[in-house]
């Protein structure tokens, strides 16, 4: 997908660095000199096995980390603007939910399971609206028929169990929209649903940056939402971006040894062979990588100058990766993005 043209970045990410400690411990990196930047009216993929640091990354975003255990600090790190990191807490709470907003994982933690799904909607209508009484709930109705939930008034008095998977993640876009929010931080919003109701809720964040303009940080593994959904996509490894780029030009030519082994392990109807591809080891813990390429001890094409220092960013079609052999290295053949969910 070719990104809005814009001229200033609404999210401008450069050089990030996110560390955990704990008493009498050596703080250990999660994110580690991580940059990027959302265009208005754009989506970024944040995409990367489990571990990554994508999730950690959009939680430091939103000033969500605990700052008893985690420090946060960057060369800018910029909002419409502003400057994220000498925000005071009441400019934080009105920044979270209102110009951007989240949506969680698992909607079923992020609702609170004893109050009722007009309850909490009407809240964040209150907050960030400044309606009560009947403006607020007519308002609540209107946003629950935006996100194409039927029977929107009755369901305003439904507690989060007695909705579906699918329904409650729509609730919470709901919530989102109750902000008018210019950033919607998307962390995995289609997981743990099948694949009709994924179509569904990747149409209604469709609708909604084609309709209000909201751009969208996109966290996922699934690189067929991606190829779907994203203009640009940054590939995390171990804390690390390893490979930053449009993604046509990623899906058309892979170049980091990781990417290229997330595409391979990705199931396609067009290839029939016994078992999937996997990439052998897993994503190391923070503090474990020392120096080099974080992906050489799982990597097929590292040498001994892959563990020596790590990886200069390169710059290539449509972007940055990070890997010394990538003019040496065959290149993957993708004649055809990865089979998304149709929407």
């Amino acid at each position: 997908m070719t990104s809005p043209g814009e001229t200033t970045p609404l999210l401008q990410v450069d050089g990030l660095d996110v560390h955990f400690r704990s008493r009498g411990k050596t703080p250990v990196a999660a994110v580690t000199d991580l940059s990027f930047s959302v265009n208005a009216g754009e989506t970024v993929a944040l995409v990367g096995e489990s571990g990554c640091g994508k999730s950690t990354t959009a939680l430091a975003l939103l000033g969500l980390l605990p700052t008893s255990t985690a420090s946060v600090r960057a060369r800018t790190l910029r909002f419409a603007g502003r400057d994220l990191t000498a925000l005071r807490e009441a400019e934080w709470h009105a920044l979270r939910g209102g110009d951007i907003a989240m949506i969680f994982q698992d909607p079923l933690s992020a609702l609170n399971p004893v109050r009722t799904i007009g309850t909490q909607l009407i809240e964040s209508i209150r907050l960030h609206r400044g309606l009560r009484g009947r403006e607020a709930r007519t308002l609540a109705v209107e946003l629950l028929d935006r996100v194409h939930i039927p029977e929107a008034a009755r369901r305003l008095d439904d507690y989060p169990h007695r909705l579906s998977g699918g329904m409650r993640q729509r609730v919470l876009i709901a919530m989102a929209l109750a902000g008018r929010p210019r950033l919607l931080l998307a962390d995995e919003p289609t997981t743990a649903l099948d694949v009709t109701i994924q179509a569904q809720i990747l149409r209604l964040l469709e609708e909604l940056q084609r309709d209000e303009g909201t751009s969208v940080l996109l966290i996922t593994h699934d690189l067929g939402v991606v190829a779907q959904t994203a203009h640009r996509v940054v590939v995390m490894y171990a804390g690390r971006a390893v490979e930053s780029r449009s993604a046509d030009a990623l899906f058309a030519q892979p170049f980091h040894p990781y990417t290229q082994r997330l595409m391979r392990a990705r199931p396609t109807p067009l290839v029939h062979q016994a078992r999937l591809e996997e990439i052998a080891g897993a994503v190391p813990r923070p503090g474990q990588v020392t120096g080099g390429c974080a992906f050489a001890p799982r990597c097929t094409e590292a040498i001994d100058a892959c563990i020596q220092a790590e990886p200069p960013e390169l710059q290539v079609e449509g972007g940055t990766a990070r890997c010394i052999r990538i003019a040496e290295m065959a290149p993957l053949d993708t004649k055809r993005k990865p089979e998304g969910i149709h929407v």
